[in-house]
């Protein structure tokens, strides 16, 4: 009942307090600091330091880690710490409840070293059924103890370093850009070293807590080191853009059967948009994987006989 209880509330709170929301139209307070900053096009504002558009929820989501589809919501700011709480409760309440039923199991079965009696009866009979539906529970709550934990792994190991999913993959191209002498080396400005770091997301107060725009950073760094990073590096991407031609219409399906087995076997493991296009039609392809490329739509404004991205 324990684990039932901890695992539901930080499911439900996880649910309705959401990650934090950047304000529709957001600005910062000094307009000189708008040149470190990403313009979001959908919520017609900037993008906070540490915050991303989802596509889900269509909005830009405070220090976004992922859109969990479990809390049918963003993993944020806001709802972090209950997350990880559910994803640590969950496993132990299987924990929990596979050890008794594999318990219950063997008494049933009646083996020798481990019969226990109570007033001359065994304490657990099962008709066939029974033990049919216990060896299927046990399998279904080792199946959570192993995906669920190790979800919980991974979201723990980032916490450890004060780092989202998002902002990893961020850290691990800024490692492998080209920088300048100026530049220096980069540093993530947000790890404060693992006591801190959790004390941030479980147990915020005093200077080491935030109020999701504004983030305490490393003595060498600034509020606009990382989102000066990613300026650049998004600059770095449009000089690779390679503008591609539709020869062939595709209706934007999941599962494309009239392309081929070799496209529908080499379909990319992500719930990213597949864009429909027609014979004519103009990609901006920013990366490819074998027979997918990833790439945004442009349409010909007639008017002006410029392109725009759609």
């Amino acid at each position: 009942m324990m684990w039932d209880t901890l695992t539901l509330y930080n499911y439900f709170m996880a649910v309705f307090n959401g990650p934090g929301f950047v304000p529709y139209g957001w600005r910062p307070k000094n307009p000189e600091d708008e040149q470190h900053l990403q313009y979001c096009q959908e919520c017609k504002g900037f993008k906070v330091p540490r915050s991303h558009h989802c596509r889900k929820c269509k909005r830009c989501v405070m220090k976004m880690d992922h859109h969990c589809p479990w809390i049918n919501t963003c993993c944020g700011y806001l709802n972090h710490a209950n997350f990880i709480y559910f994803l640590l409760f969950a496993p132990c309440g299987c924990i929990h409840g596979a050890v008794i039923l594999i318990a219950s199991s063997i008494h049933t079965l009646n083996l020798h070293y481990f019969r226990f009696y109570a007033n001359g009866e065994p304490m657990v009979e099962l008709s066939i059924l029974g033990f049919i539906l216990v060896v299927f529970t046990i399998g279904l709550a080792v199946g959570v103890v192993v995906a669920v934990g190790m979800l919980f792994f991974i979201q723990f190991h980032e916490v450890l370093k004060n780092e989202t999913g998002i902002e990893t993959w961020i850290i691990e191209k800024a490692k492998t850009r080209e920088r300048s002498e100026s530049e220096g080396e980069f540093l993530f400005p947000y790890h404060l070293g693992w006591k801190k770091n959790l004390k941030l997301v479980f147990w915020p107060s005093g200077e080491i807590s935030s109020n999701g725009i504004h983030w305490p950073v490393r003595d060498s760094c600034h509020q606009f080191t990382l989102t000066t990073e990613q300026l650049k590096q998004k600059a770095l991407k449009r000089e690779h853009v390679v503008l591609v031609t539709i020869i062939e219409n595709y209706s934007g399906s999941w599962l494309p059967i009239s392309k081929g087995c070799k496209v529908i076997y080499n379909i990319p493991c992500t719930d990213e948009v597949r864009i429909p296009v027609n014979v004519g039609d103009q990609i901006e392809v920013t990366r490819g994987k074998r027979h997918w490329l990833y790439g945004q739509k442009v349409a010909e404004n007639k008017n002006s006989g410029n392109y725009q991205i759609l």
